[in-house]
């Protein structure tokens, strides 16, 4: 099949059997398709839909983003997970604002300098926002790719990656840019799924080597098998006595980094001196909760909760610290992790 037929199916499948009512799709500008991008990385459609509908409806344009809080985007991010993206589109609002007047640059090269945003995600804004020529290489497409040219290997090696772009290059298409990218994505997302492939239904088929094979689940290559490390830490859910609950922000890069989360301590012995380091001399311990483990990409985490007592009706802590007493009819709009959410509205619910 000749490179414009490969695009001239998909567009013409897509018109009949692709999405067109995503909340992205509405309206295509930059800033819209940017953020929809962002958020998909590595998150189902239907996880993204209602974070997307939340984020645009506080911040309406980049110019809003760049004017906010980081607390405040972190807030509406939590639960959605990999929150270096929430800090990148932060930092990529506020420098699109200061360096480029608001409004978003046009060019493949120039979008590629923002935070956060790579090869793949500024060609997106180029072909969805601007229905220009750019290749687009995430996910869904380098599956589709992979198999339609039984492409060997992971595409995290690099030689199997460059193989993947060229094909991506070679496909694209001058016109219905837009279409055409747009297929890609939704053929990856409900034809060309990672399991169970609907071949029967695919444009492609007939010319799909791995189809033809019959092994299409072969590809793309998996990653190559490792152990998954292990670690241990306790949450410590101090109350004082105005039934608050001390919260502490996380450095800003790392494990959850920017959020707030309960303070904690590696084993039950450092209980002391941590919360001596916090300024709370006098407490109690007052109860061990179940124990349970939160999965990362890189390590699984097993998380003891532990429920202290602060006897002195502390309000502030000692300088230095960046803490914040939380009750659950705060006002106050901040990011935290989902399993201090998690243990939040389990204390809420408790009573």
């Amino acid at each position: 099949m000749s490179h414009r037929d490969f695009a001239r199916r998909l567009v013409a499948w897509q018109a009949r059997h692709g999405r067109h009512d995503l909340p992205w799709q509405r309206e295509r500008t930059p800033y819209r398709v940017w953020l929809s991008e962002i958020m998909l990385q590595q998150t189902q459609v239907t996880t993204v839909i209602p974070y997307f509908e939340r984020f645009t409806a506080r911040f309406a344009s980049v110019a809003d983003l760049a004017a906010a809080e980081i607390d405040d985007v972190l807030h509406l991010w939590s639960g959605l997970g990999y929150y270096s993206r929430a800090r990148n589109l932060h930092a990529t609002a506020q420098r699109i604002v200061v360096e480029h007047h608001g409004v978003f640059p046009d060019t493949q090269d120039a979008l590629a300098t923002l935070p956060g945003i790579g090869r793949s995600t500024a060609a997106a804004i180029i072909a969805l926002a601007h229905d220009r020529p750019a290749a687009i290489l995430d996910g869904n497409v380098k599956r589709v790719l992979a198999r339609y040219h039984a492409e060997a290997g992971w595409p995290g090696e690099s030689a199997v990656l460059k193989r993947l772009w060229g094909h991506a290059e070679q496909h694209l298409p001058a016109r219905r840019v837009r279409d055409y990218t747009q297929a890609l994505m939704d053929l990856g997302a409900t034809v060309c799924t990672r399991t169970r492939p609907s071949c029967e239904r695919c444009p492609l088929q007939r010319d799909c080597r791995a189809a033809a094979a019959g092994n299409p689940g072969d590809y793309p290559g998996r990653r190559p098998r490792r152990s998954v490390p292990h670690r241990a830490t306790c949450f410590l859910i101090i109350e004082n006595t105005y039934g608050q609950v001390l919260l502490e922000r996380r450095p800003p890069s790392g494990v959850w980094g920017g959020l707030w989360c309960f303070p904690e301590a590696a084993h039950e012995a450092d209980i002391a001196a941590r919360m001596e380091e916090l300024g709370l001399i006098r407490y109690r311990q007052v109860a061990r909760l179940p124990a349970f483990t939160h999965t990362f990409t890189h390590f699984r985490l097993a998380i003891t909760p532990l429920l202290l007592r602060a006897e002195e009706a502390a309000k502030t802590l000692r300088d230095g610290h960046d803490t914040h007493w939380y009750s659950a009819d705060d006002s106050t709009r901040i990011g935290v992790s989902a399993p201090v959410a998690r243990l939040l509205a389990a204390r809420t619910a408790s009573g």
